[in-house]
């Protein structure tokens, strides 16, 4: 009986590796979904739109970009884990989502890594402390300062808590030793209007967000989140350059459903690494400071963990919780 029950083990596994082989031979046949768990016109929702571009001639099928903004990212993400794992709905995943929201609800109805398989990482970039001009802020110690004048009374906008712009405008409060307030939005460009309206005091944000405002003059660069300045914007210092040791970089990939075929997987992952290995990806990513990176399932799994750990200990020692 035993041996009669492997057997059947045996040939089950091997019928369903065939299948998934077989299907995943004729992958695409049809239009793809990438979800963008975030609005419009936003860093994430510009990547995504040239990423699908890219995808399209690939993989010789349409990819659809859809923006599902809301709720930290959660709504977009939760469109992506009860699709079916068949690899024609995947998800603009980011460190809000993988690494961020399951230390801060204390509901999350998604988990990470039973929910959602990584496909590969895309890119990794330093965000931008920017003002309103009209805000009396030439530098990031002028910023402090003001701050520290009128403590409680600054803002600074974030498109929803426990998004990378939030965490990094936190850890720079509390680098910084500020008492500032936080405004969420739903998305990036709603708080650009009100940023640009001069309503909010300072954001923190993508390069790829805010280049065209600041090369307008409708915002003021005071500083970048990396270690060096960036080639796009050399004169713009570091914000490290004022406060020691001060860094932050957000980093978006591609996930799919928990049970997405391997072979369907790995060829998602092919196609992204042959774009992302490109000299015209490179030069694409490096205006907006950031860097494209060519990775494995396994290794953008292991990065993903790493993350998620390092950022429960921040937000357990910063008391960060969302009710």
């Amino acid at each position: 009986m035993k041996i009669h029950s492997v057997a059947i083990a045996a040939v089950i596994l091997s019928v369903t590796s065939i299948a998934e082989a077989c299907f995943a031979e004729t992958y695409p046949s049809k239009p793809i979904r990438l979800i963008v768990p975030s609005g419009a016109g936003g860093a994430p929702d510009v990547r995504a739109r040239w990423l699908a571009e890219k995808l399209r001639a690939g993989l010789g099928q349409p990819i659809i970009v859809e923006n599902k903004p809301g709720a930290s990212s959660i709504l977009g993400t939760l469109t992506v884990t009860q699709s079916r794992p068949d690899g024609y709905t995947i998800l603009l995943s980011h460190q809000g989502i993988m690494a961020l929201n399951p230390h801060l609800h204390a509901n999350l109805p998604y988990d990470p890594f039973k929910d959602l398989m990584p496909v590969s990482r895309l890119v990794v970039s330093p965000m931008i402390l920017v003002v309103h001009p009209d805000v009396p802020a030439r530098s990031v110690a002028d910023l402090v300062r003001l701050a520290k004048e009128k403590p409680g009374q600054l803002n600074f906008g974030s498109p929803g808590v426990g998004t990378p712009p939030h965490m990094a405008g936190e850890l720079f409060k509390r680098s910084a030793h500020i008492d500032v307030n936080n405004v969420a939005y739903r998305s990036t460009p709603s708080l650009l209007i009100d940023l640009i309206g001069g309503r909010l005091t300072y954001a923190f944000d993508s390069l790829a967000s805010v280049l065209p405002h600041i090369r307008g003059g409708t915002l003021r660069p005071l500083a970048v989140t990396s270690p060096k300045r960036v080639a796009s914007l050399p004169d713009v210092p570091t914000v490290a350059e004022t406060i020691p040791g001060f860094e932050y970089w957000s980093w978006m990939g591609i996930c799919v459903p928990a049970g997405t075929p391997k072979a369907i997987v790995m060829r998602l992952n092919q196609e992204l690494n042959r774009i992302l290995g490109t000299q015209e990806a490179r030069d694409w990513f490096a205006e907006q400071g950031g860097e494209p990176i060519v990775e494995t399932p396994e290794e953008f799994d292991a990065y993903i963990r790493k993350e998620h750990a390092y950022w429960g200990k921040v937000i357990r020692e910063t008391g960060m919780k969302i009710e």
